[in-house]
Parts: structure tokens; C-alpha cells; sequence
């Protein structure tokens, strides 16, 4: 049986991509994925992440990333799909690619929803378990969390060297980010890395004239 373990990096994020990661790997192989140390890639250093990546890969039978940028968040959410629903049509998409027997996701909330959106852009069946904290207790979904934010953190650096300013870890509750964006949100080259949607933009907005009117 293959299972196939998905979760998600950057959905929260105020600057740049949010990355959704399927790992394929065969249901006897889950012990291994656990004796390297895969575990939830919150509870691991950027080091140990990048180590366990490429581990990941050599045992992983297949995996799929995909990146969704700022841009294609804002658009979809113009249209009428939240992330949500935006979520479940790219898993749907790495679960038709990588065709498992089994798959098991980290679920954002609202599970049996969220479900039945993913199944019903499947093309074949198989069955599904959604679980909110799958990525601590399931190493396959670990694998996919690590699989994720090393992509996240890589775009994320991108960035910040393409910008040259430091954006921390990219949400909204960064004040390193909030203070180092405020002068650039009109600027059009960082522009298309934010998520225009997001509150966030608006309240960096205010704080800035606000800031301008206290120094006037």
C-alpha cells in the first residue's frame, strides 16, 4: 500500500508563497521515516530540516511540491476561493499526480468539508484522513511539513536577497518585517510578494501615515 502524507508551509504568511508538499512512500517504510527524525519541522532546527530533506527524498517512493504565490492567494480570494478551498484543489492535484491508496493530511479546520473538496476533484479513490496535528503524529506527514518549509524557507531568503532587507520570518506578527515593509508597500517590486488580502497590508498602511502625521 502507498500513503501518501500532505501538509502545508507559509498558509498564515503575509510575504510570499505558500507551499503545499506530498510525500509517496510505501506504508512499510513509515518506521524509517521515523527512525531518521522526522517529526512535526516546527520542532527542528533549519540545519536538521535541510539534513532530513534530502533523506526524505532518497526514501520517499515520489513526492510533489507546489508553490502558490502571493499573487495567485489574492487572486483566487478576489474570486471568491479562501484559502480553504484553495488548499483543497492543489492537494487534489498533488493526490491525482502521485495516485496513493492512502492519504494522510494535517487539516486546517472544518475537516469533513474540507474532505469532501479534495474528493471531489479526485480522479480515482482512495481513502483520506484528515487530522488537525497530523504532522506530530504522523511521521509521512512530518515528512511532507520538513518537505515544505525548506521550500518556504528557500523562496522566503529569495526574497530577501532580491529586496535586500530582512524579512524575517514573513507574518504578520514580525515587527522586523512590519518595520523594514512600511516604506516599501507602494513599491512595486515588493508589491507582488505580498498578500494584498491579508488585513496586514492595510494596517502597514495606517501605521505608516500615521507615523507621517506624527512627525509632521
Amino acid at each position: 500500500m502507498f500513503v501518501l502524507g500532505v501538509d502545508e508551509a507559509g498558509r498564515g504568511s503575509f510575504v510570499g508563497d505558500l507551499v503545499i508538499a506530498g510525500v509517496l512512500v510505501e506504508e512499510k517504510k513509515h518506521e524509517l521515516l521515523k527512525r531518521i527524525g522526522c517529526k512535526d519541522s516546527k520542532q527542528l532546527s533549519p540545519k536538521k530540516r535541510e539534513e532530513l530533506k534530502n533523506k526524505i527524498k532518497e526514501i520517499a517512493d515520489n513526492y510533489h511540491i507546489i508553490n502558490i504565490s502571493a499573487y495567485e492567494i489574492d487572486k483566487m480570494n478576489y474570486s471568491g476561493i479562501n484559502l480553504n478551498l484553495l488548499e483543497a484543489i492543489k492537494i487534489s492535484e498533488i493526490i491525482n499526480k502521485l495516485k496513493p491508496d492512502k492519504v494522510i493530511l494535517d487539516s486546517p479546520s472544518g475537516t469533513k468539508k474540507f474532505v469532501n473538496s479534495i474528493k471531489s476533484r479526485l480522479k480515482h479513490k482512495c481513502e483520506i484522513i484528515a487530522e488537525y496535528k497530523a504532522d506530530i503524529n504522523y511521521p509521512i506527514v512530518s515528512a511532507a511539513s520538513i518537505l515544505a518549509k525548506t521550500e518556504r524557507d528557500r523562496i522566503l531568503k529569495d526574497i530577501e536577497k532580491e529586496l535586500k532587507i530582512d524579512l524575517g520570518v514573513g507574518y504578520p506578527h514580525d515587527e522586523k518585517m512590519r518595520e523594514n515593509l512600511k516604506p516599501l508597500l507602494k513599491n512595486s517590486l515588493v508589491k507582488r510578494y505580498l498578500r494584498h488580502t491579508w488585513s496586514t497590508y492595510n494596517d502597514l498602511l495606517n501605521e505608516k501615515e500615521q507615523k507621517k502625521l506624527g512627525e509632521w
